[in-house]
């Protein structure tokens, strides 16, 4: 084929705009190994983050886009997904067989956080990546029960613990070590010695993206991981309601500080729909979290509504992603991880050289 054939073969590609990232995969050099015999036609696309359920779509519209070139026939195009990992603080030990943390956090409790969490690491999951999920909420550990699963972690060498699976996740949490009505006691040095306990001494397995559900607050727990642990990004969930928005705030501004990538928003409980006779009503004030967003130019990831669904799916032991995977709830939780995970593609692979000296100072 000559080279004029071919220029205009890729011009024809690259009209085809990846929706996630609005630019086309010639230029980004993700369309690679064009090949043309006589009238057929194929090529590779190579995406950096997870979209099995957009792959069909996009494929076709790849197909379409190359037929327009005259004397085109067959096409045959091989999508696939290479998920990197993104190196962030100097100096921190990395996590074997994990690429990327993300710590999802709020700052306040009762915002629906751990439930974000959930739904968010089982949608990077049908999205095709390979995910796992960190309670580290020490004091009052709740995926055990959102994710339906009982038991203690295996040993197989004495010093590691085997990670818990359900629904398609790598699980540990402190739940699956004690009792359901014990009492965390703990000072803080003994809560921060337990999460990286259970962050490094857990036999996690090839994982695209580990999820950590972080407690509320900035504390201990939040300087542990910040400090220690090679965290890819932060999401930060809220409600719409000012008294939720204070604390957020607070906790965008603890990860900014330590230089932990934001990677946006999330304002849960957004809106309430009367499941009798369909009123909308925004129960908790509405636009918070957008203005927040606005505030600290971060990107509004999506509103979750405040849903009967939602709760009784998370009670049952099957988040929503997994309890109803085609319904409009599933759908948003999708979404807003394919915007994680893209955002994530586009940061650069070594965070060490923004990442700032923390130091903690006593106060009297």
């Amino acid at each position: 084929m000559s080279q004029i054939q071919e220029a205009t073969l890729l011009q024809a590609l690259q009209q085809v705009v990846d929706i996630n990232t609005g630019r086309d995969l010639v230029s980004t050099k993700q369309l690679r190994n064009l090949r043309v015999q006589g009238d057929s036609v194929s090529f590779d696309v190579e995406l950096g983050y997870p979209a099995a359920s957009q792959i069909d779509g996009l494929r076709a519209a790849l197909v379409t886009a190359a037929r327009t070139v005259t004397g085109v026939g067959n096409v045959s195009v091989s999508i696939t997904s290479k998920i990197v990992a993104h190196a962030v603080q100097r100096g921190v030990q990395l996590l074997p067989g994990v690429k990327n943390i993300v710590a999802v956090a709020s700052g306040k409790g009762g915002v629906g956080k751990s439930t974000t969490a959930a739904n968010l690491a089982l949608a990077l999951a049908a999205e095709g990546a390979q995910v796992g999920l960190l309670d580290a909420d020490i004091y009052g550990p709740s995926l055990p029960l959102m994710l339906g699963i009982q038991g203690r972690p295996e040993s197989t060498d004495g010093q590691t613990m085997e990670p818990l699976v359900s629904h398609g996740l790598q699980l540990m949490s402190i739940g699956f070590l004690v009792e359901d009505d014990q009492a965390m006691v703990w000072r803080g040095p003994m809560a921060t010695q337990a999460l990286e306990q259970l962050l490094r001494q857990t036999r996690w397995k090839d994982l695209d993206y580990l999820v950590i559900d972080m407690p509320p607050g900035t504390g201990d727990i939040q300087l542990t991981l910040s400090q220690r642990v090679p965290v890819s990004g932060a999401v930060i969930v809220t409600t719409p309601q000012d008294i939720a928005l204070i604390d957020a705030k607070k906790g965008l501004k603890m990860f900014e500080k330590v230089g932990v990538p934001i990677l946006g928003v999330v304002e849960n409980m957004a809106i309430h729909i009367c499941s009798q006779c369909g009123h909308a009503e925004h129960i908790f004030g509405s636009g918070g979290g957008q203005r927040m967003a606005d505030q600290y130019g971060q990107e509004m990831l999506g509103s979750l509504p405040l849903a009967l669904s939602i709760r009784e799916q998370a009670d049952s032991g099957r988040p929503t992603v997994v309890a109803d995977p085609d319904g409009p709830h599933a759908q948003a939780y999708k979404a807003i991880a394919r915007k994680i995970a893209v955002k994530l593609a586009g940061q650069a692979k070594d965070y060490s050289s923004k990442f700032p000296t923390i130091t903690i100072s006593k106060t009297t």
